[in-house]
This record gives structure tokens, C-alpha cells and sequence, in this order.
């Protein structure tokens, strides 16, 4: 079964558009985007990969999909 969102470095795009809580939305390069996510201890999360560059989110992703299936 394959995963729902590409994390980390599961992401392929050269680019991409950060958004998230305590940092300023923006494109920056992948690499970029990863080490962002590192300082911030938190996982790097495609939400929309068929924007362009695709849309990351900037999230503690367990987290996240605990609240996923807390909700259904």
C-alpha cells in the first residue's frame, strides 16, 4: 500500500512552496525546504503535489495522521 502524502525525502520536486505554522510561506529549493523541517524537529509533507512547484506543509506527520483517523 502506498502512502497517502510523499514525506521527507520521498519528495522528488526540484522546488517547492512551503507553507506552515511559525515560518513564511514561500518557494524555496527542496534541499532548503528539508533542512527548514529539521530545525523545526517536524516532517516535510507533500499536501499538493499537482500544483506547481507542489505545495509542502510543515508538520509533525504521526501526528497528523493520528488526527486523520481520529476524525473518521
Amino acid at each position: 500500500m502506498e502512502p497517502e502524502h510523499r514525506i521527507n525525502d520521498k519528495i522528488t520536486a526540484t522546488e517547492v512552496r512551503l507553507v506552515g505554522d511559525n515560518i513564511e510561506s514561500g518557494v524555496f529549493t527542496r534541499a532548503e525546504a528539508l533542512r527548514i523541517a529539521q530545525e523545526q524537529e517536524v516532517d516535510l509533507v507533500e499536501i499538493s503535489s499537482n500544483a506547481v512547484p507542489p505545495v509542502c506543509r510543515l508538520i509533525d506527520y504521526k501526528k497528523f495522521l493520528y488526527d486523520q483517523k481520529k476524525k473518521q
